[in-house]
């Protein structure tokens, strides 16, 4: 996985008063999760916040990052866990992560990479990708950047299931019924199946 370093301050209010104004300011408010539990055995935050410049290479783009975080001189290693987004502007309200340690698993959604021109494609069918992310479960120094899946062997009408994925190191999260990609029928590559079976008739 790339890494990324980002800097943030504490912030010691929180709330969405405290929120709107931090945005104002050009800042994105955002908790780290950890180890740490609170009286009523919940997950404990850290509110930190980061200038929304320094986290634009991190939020827009499809690679994952291990988060270097400095907050206030505490070094922390994080991912991003949940993103929040303005439902009409689009604009970054908030962002969730969750510490890591290299000992112990973590579950995160890896980029699915489609490789070879499948022979559904050959027969003029169309590949269709449908989810873009697996999510997998392992020590982060384990996870790779993409999940490379070879697709050259696959036809028309078939799919690749999440359950037929195999990875060394990798526990995939994501059910196993789950679709990832298939090739689909068009007018082409069924008329291209007509003439033929007009031709073996």
């Amino acid at each position: 996985m790339k890494e990324i370093n980002i800097s943030g301050k504490k912030r010691t209010e929180t709330g969405k008063k405290a929120s709107k104004l931090m945005r104002k300011e050009g800042l994105v408010p955002c908790n780290l999760y950890g180890e740490k539990k609170g009286e009523n055995g919940l997950p404990e935050a850290l509110a930190f916040s980061v200038p929304m410049v320094d986290l634009r290479k991190l939020v827009y783009t499809p690679h994952i990052y291990v988060v270097n975080l400095n907050i206030d001189g505490e070094e922390h290693k994080a991912v991003m866990k949940e993103l929040q987004f303005h439902p009409v502007s689009d604009a970054l309200l908030h962002i969730d992560f969750y510490e890591i340690h290299e000992d112990k698993p973590i579950t995160i959604g890896i980029p699915v990479k489609l490789n070879g021109l499948a022979q559904g494609v050959r027969d003029g069918g169309r590949l269709s990708l449908i989810v873009r992310k697996v999510d997998v479960t392992a020590k982060y120094t384990d996870i790779p950047e993409t999940l490379d899946i070879d697709v050259t062997n696959l036809t028309i009408g078939k799919s690749i299931k999440v359950g037929e994925l195999n990875f060394e190191g990798l526990e995939m999260a994501t059910s196993k019924e789950v679709v990832v990609c298939t090739i689909k029928a068009t007018r082409k590559s069924n008329a291209a199946a007509q003439d033929a079976a007009e031709e073996n008739a």
